[in-house]
């Protein structure tokens, strides 16, 4: 009999214990995010603790948010797989990338959409007056080559420019290359750099100077407006924090809404966690241009996808955008 009671003594704390490790939730996150305006949501977030504060109110005390940087989505995409980050900030393509790859194990899938914006590809050749004038003496700098949004963008303008049999036709001209150092090469760099995909505040930093000039509109490209940041995370991280992930979501909302609804304070924002020295009137045009939205919606998302399976880059497609990204959005307006 004291055998028995004692056996089920053991039990009774070996399931307790496993139910209380069951709730409990990681003490620490890493959110990657990289340079431009169209990462102010997370620099938001990260100048009022605004995931810190959502998960105080959720129950969750103390909790740890780090912050790093990283050139492209190549980098952001290892640095997840190999369980060094929860949250990460990428283009549309190397989330559905990573959507595809991790299918059936890691489960990767969008939080929600930071913002819709256009990106420039700027060249400093006089030469080339579009893309079809590019030669093999050219040099694009772009955050990652082939699965960068810009890459991406790129290749598709390549299929409709010299036909699907040429999608491929300008990879080699692409250079992985993080924006910040790509404004520094075009306007005056040793690399042999002449043209950079960029986007927002660089791409127009660049046209400010004498001989810059666009080839490529990425909207003109995607025939309208389109999600330029995602957020992305695995569903076992959502599974194992519930708490956390909706934390991190509603922070996400909270920064959108602070910037639409003051974009003043929201430019201050930008200039102070950037230290980019550009001008606080330049910095709040973009933020008035109806061009750039800031939005949790995704937006044309189908249009990469349907294009990366045609190529092979994908090998499953997502049958729509809900597929690609975690239920908590899913009410939204998205495509």
């Amino acid at each position: 009999m004291k055998t028995w009671i004692s056996l089920c003594a053991v039990a009774l704390m070996v399931l307790c214990g496993w139910v209380g490790r069951a709730d409990a939730e990681v003490g620490e996150i890493t959110v990657a995010q990289q340079w431009g305006i169209g990462y102010l949501p997370l620099m938001v977030m990260q100048q009022q603790g605004l995931i810190e504060k959502q998960a105080k109110a959720a129950g969750l005390n103390d909790l740890k948010v780090h912050w790093v940087k990283f050139a492209g989505s190549n980098v952001a995409n290892d640095a997840l797989l190999a369980g060094r980050l929860q949250f990460a900030a990428v283009g549309v393509p190397p989330l559905i990338t990573m959507w595809a790859k991790t299918h059936g194990n890691l489960e990767v899938k969008g939080v929600a959409a930071l913002d819709s914006m256009p990106f420039y590809l700027n060249t400093s050749n006089p030469n080339v007056k579009s893309i079809e004038d590019l030669t093999n003496k050219d040099r694009i700098a772009l955050p990652a080559v082939k699965v960068s949004v810009q890459a991406v963008t790129l290749q598709m303008a390549a299929e409709k420019a010299f036909g699907p049999a040429n999608v491929h036709k300008l990879d080699p001209l692409t250079v992985s290359m993080s924006h910040p150092q790509g404004l520094i090469e075009l306007l005056g760099g040793k690399s042999g750099i002449d043209c950079h995909f960029t986007s927002p505040p660089f791409q127009y930093e660049e046209l400010a100077h004498p001989g810059i000039h666009t080839l490529l509109n990425s909207y003109d490209v995607l025939g309208g407006p389109a999600t330029f940041v995602v957020v992305w995370t695995t569903a076992k991280f959502r599974a194992e924090n519930p708490k956390t992930y909706l934390a991190f979501l509603h922070a996400m909302k909270q920064a959108v809404d602070f910037i639409n609804e003051h974009k003043s304070k929201a430019a201050d924002v930008y200039l102070k966690m950037s230290n980019d020295k550009e001008s606080k009137e330049a910095i709040l045009k973009m933020l008035n241009d109806p061009q750039i939205q800031f939005s949790l919606t995704p937006n044309n998302t189908m249009k990469y996808a349907d294009f990366m399976y045609k190529i092979g880059s994908i090998k499953i497609k997502p049958h729509s955008w809900k597929d690609l990204f975690f239920p908590e959005v899913h009410d939204l307006p998205g495509s």
